[in-house]
């Protein structure tokens, strides 16, 4: 029985349902021209500016139980005279009234819906507005068929474009879902707003705030319509993490009048940097905060083109902590009073931002400090701090990205204030006020731009304005070690500024230095910026130096230095010396002239160098044979003495080029020895094998000159151990793609062959007679050379000599007595010199 009686009210409740839906459907298809002709003539009353509507429709479904008056692709034309841009434009528009409207046929919409558009807002500069579109209509009264009554505005997926180009100010924001309810009367409008939007920007004057914002607003206001004022009632404004309670008054009958209070709700570090204008707060952003934060803030006075209100923020922590989510670090037991104010003159240049007393542990280490950042057009900056930091826990919870990891602590005792944009256009002159001082102790830190680490950084570094007193500065760089003290100026303008030279005035002092690693791509390069090459020179344009330096060992690949002494300056990538003495190879080394490195592939070296006494072997060993194979450090002995003046050019990665070397050499060996050189064995056919592969020489005299890539060696006597050459003289060049050139003169003291005279007698012996010499070239490559007669120098000698025989015979006839003179060999018919 029950079921049945169930049955049958179902039944009639989906029959009486269905009826209805059919009665309504009925009725608005019936009537469907008529209110729409009905909606058109009331909007027009309304509307003054054009509309331009793809289609409207009557619709039961799309705001089902309401009737809806549906608009679709709808562009309303501003309110500016003769202007053809949109105040906005939607998808969709959606007017709705009852169902029960339709049946009186009395139409009064109560809501209004806008779905996928875009509204654009201006404010131009002479103060008028593109939003003036509503006309009044003095012709309306309470018996007309069609009014709007509007309860609620509904707006979803809209964007919201404002500028006002008097207050130099832009909104761009996302109303993902947000509706109003309206309470409307002669006297009040009443308005209860709740929904959730996007702030992509908010741009007030140079300052760019709430940047890329979650907004979630629940808003009670109320518009006296007579009085044209506007009360809000504490309403609550959450942006991203932060919340905000606004609540005051708002005056618009002439120039619109603010007194609005703002308070924090369960505020964190977010809710003060949100207030703060986004250039500030960028790197700040992702920082999170725990425990008791507060602020308090008012807004009061005129607004308009001409008028700015007063603003007035505080704020604090007590027991806060500071924190990074990604890293472990915190800034502890945070304690501090802050505000915020824009001023007497209630602008940018007038506005204040101050942190007192700021007190808080990092590490379980104490420090206090303050400060305030006044003028935010021309900005003054003035802040101090103090204590016992843990480098290595505070660069982890900076994150500082040119800083890889660090350790050590760093007593901090400084204060800094200045104007920035004073300092950047007059840098030197002493805009900047910095006081106190930096002890470093037992630091670390391993840079992104810098893969070699330092280690064991200790010192103290006095602030006096724009320079810094470095004492006892000591520390490692890789395997190298330094001790700097003296004076780096122009210090905060260098760290601060850009294009800006420091200046150290210092002594330098290290136990050892290796430049292998110093000089190393891989050590001194970032990976991204590496060529592949094993060295890399590179002189920054933005420091110079004056250092008196004493370095007791280095290196350089096999070159291996000590006791190095002298002055070294650096100015435009120019680096100079008068004087640096060093002991390497066996001797002592002096050298002055510069490194020119403003171009950074073609360094040219100068220099006047002196070496004295020092072992040739070693020396052709430490510059790997000098990168040829012809003479080598096995074939050499000797202690060498020579002046060297010399233009030596190369490029970033410190590879020479050979092509443009320029050189005068003047040079000295003694004690010298030239061991199994190929050359000297191809001689045997005059010399003992024996001697020639030792050969001895007291002392070699000579000058050598380098270009184009050739060694010329001028004629030089080698007075040696050699029993059948006793001297040897050599000249020529030598290229240094490994061509060879030389001429050789040696003497002959061969067994005489027997005089044709000699069966009738004893033949007299010309006591005068001069040694023979024999002249050969050397040419050819390194590794393929030929020993040959030199033709051409023996026709030269031989026409000299007959000029020496005419004056000679003039001589006798004029009595004088010959002189001794050298008798060439020439070879016979069928004579010939086996060289192999």
């Amino acid at each position: 029985m029950k079921k049945e009686v169930v049955r049958k009210v179902l039944f009639y409740g989906v029959a009486i349902l269905i009826a209805t839906v059919s009665l309504a459907l009925a009725l608005v298809y019936t009537y469907q021209d008529k209110i729409i002709e009905l909606f058109v003539a009331e909007a027009n009353k309304h509307i003054k500016t054009k509309v331009d509507v793809r289609q409207i429709s009557l619709s039961l479904f799309d705001k089902f139980p309401q009737v809806a008056v549906t608009l679709d692709e709808v562009n309303i034309h501003e309110g500016l005279p003769e202007s053809q841009e949109s105040l906005a434009r939607a998808d969709k528009l959606y007017f709705t009234f009852s169902i029960w409207d339709v049946l009186r046929g009395q139409y009064s919409v109560k809501q209004f819906y806008m779905e996928q558009g875009e509204v654009y807002v201006k404010v131009l500069p002479d103060g008028s507005v593109n939003y003036e579109i509503i006309a009044s209509d003095t012709t309306s009264s309470d018996d007309t068929a069609f009014s709007f009554d509007l309860e609620s505005i509904n707006l979803r997926e809209v964007a919201i474009h404002y500028i006002d180009q008097q207050l130099k100010q832009t909104y761009e924001v996302d109303a993902h879902q947000l509706a109003a309810a309206l309470a409307v009367s002669p006297e009040t409008i009443e308005i209860e707003a709740d929904g959730q939007a996007t702030i992509h920007t908010i741009k007030i004057g140079a300052g760019e705030y709430f940047k890329g914002k979650k907004v979630n607003l629940n808003s009670a206001l109320s518009i006296n319509r007579q009085a044209r004022t506007i009360a809000l009632q504490p309403s609550l404004v959450q942006v991203g993490e932060a919340a905000y309670e606004v609540g005051g008054g708002i005056a618009y009958g002439g120039v619109t009048e603010l007194d609005l209070k703002l308070d924090g709700k369960n505020t964190n570090i977010q809710s003060l940097l949100s207030l703060l204008p986004q250039s500030m707060t960028e790197e700040l952003s992702q920082y999170r905060s725990e425990g008791e934060v507060y602020f308090t803030g008012t807004v009061k006075g005129k607004a308009s083109g001409k008028h700015v209100p007063s603003i007035n923020i505080g704020f604090g922590a007590h027991d806060a902590s500071f924190f990074h989510p990604d890293v472990q670090q915190r800034v502890e037991k945070i304690y501090l009073t802050g505000s915020f104010t824009n001023g007497e003159k209630q602008n940018a240049a007038s506005s204040v931002l101050e942190l007192k007393e700021l007190k808080g542990v990092l590490n379980g280490r104490p420090f206090k400090g303050n400060l305030k950042y006044s003028n935010f057009d021309n900005p003054y900056i003035a802040f101090d701090v103090q204590g016992m930091l843990d480098v290595g826990y505070i660069l982890g919870l900076a994150k500082i990205d040119n800083v890889r990891s660090g350790s050590g602590l760093a007593d901090v005792r400084i204060a800094f204030s200045g104007n920035l944009n004073d300092f950047k256009a007059r840098p030197g002159n002493s805009t900047l006020n910095t006081t106190g001082d930096i002890t470093l102790h037992n630091v670390s830190l391993t840079l992104q731009q810098m893969p070699l680490p330092l280690s064991s950084l200790s010192g103290n570094f006095m602030f006096k304005r724009n320079d810094v007193a470095v004492s006892d500065f000591k520390g490692k760089l890789g395997e190298s070690d330094f001790t700097v003290n003296g004076m780096f100026k122009n210090v905060m303008a260098w760290l601060i500024l850009e294009n800006q030279r420091l200046l150290v005035e210092a002594d330098f002092k290290s136990r050892y230095l290796n430049f292998d690693q110093l000089l190393s791509e891989e050590q001194n390069t970032p990976e991204d910026a590496r060529t592949g090459e094993s060295y890399k020179l590179i002189v920054s344009p933005n420091i110079a130096f004056d250092l008196s330096a004493s370095i007791d060992r280095m290196r350089f690949r096999r070159f291996r230095g000590k006791d190095i002494k002298g002055e070294v300056k650096l100015r435009n990538q120019v680096v100079s010396t008068p004087n640096i003495s060093f002991r390497a190879i066996g001797g002592d080394f002096a050298v002055r002239g510069n490194l020119d490195a403003r171009n950074r592939n073609h360094i040219k070296v100068s220099t006047a160098a002196k070496l004295n006494s020092m072992s040739v072997d070693s020396l052709f060993y430490v510059f790997e044979n000098f990168h040829q194979s012809f003479v080598e450090e096995r074939h050499l002995r000797g202690q060498l003495t020579t002046n060297i003046v010399s233009d030596v050019y190369f490029d970033s990665q410190l590879s020479p080029k050979t092509d443009l070397l320029q050189a005068e050499i003047e040079a000295t060996i003694r004690n010298g020895q030239l061991i199994n050189f190929p050359p000297m064995q191809k001689m045997s056919a005059f010399v003992k094998r024996t001697e020639l592969a030792n050969m001895h020489f007291a002392e070699l005299h000579n000058s050598f000159w380098i270009q184009q890539g050739t060694i010329y060696i001028p004629e030089m006597d080698i007075r040696s151990n050699l029993s059948a050459a006793p001297v040897v003289s050599v000249s020529g060049t030598h290229t240094f793609d490994q061509q060879m050139d030389y001429k050789i003169k040696l003497p002959l003291f061969s067994k005489q062959r027997p005089d044709k005279d000699a069966r009738f007698g004893t033949v007299a012996e010309d006591v005068n007679a001069g040694n023979s010499n024999l002249f050969l070239t050397l040419k050819g490559r390194e590794s393929d050379f030929k020993i040959a007669y030199d033709d051409e120098r023996v026709r030269h000698k031989i026409k000299t000599d007959l000029k020496q025989e005419g004056q000679e015979l003039r001589d006798l006839l004029r009595g004088k007595k010959p002189k001794a003179k050298e008798k060439e060999i020439e070879l016979q018919e069928g004579e010939y010199f086996d060289f192999n």
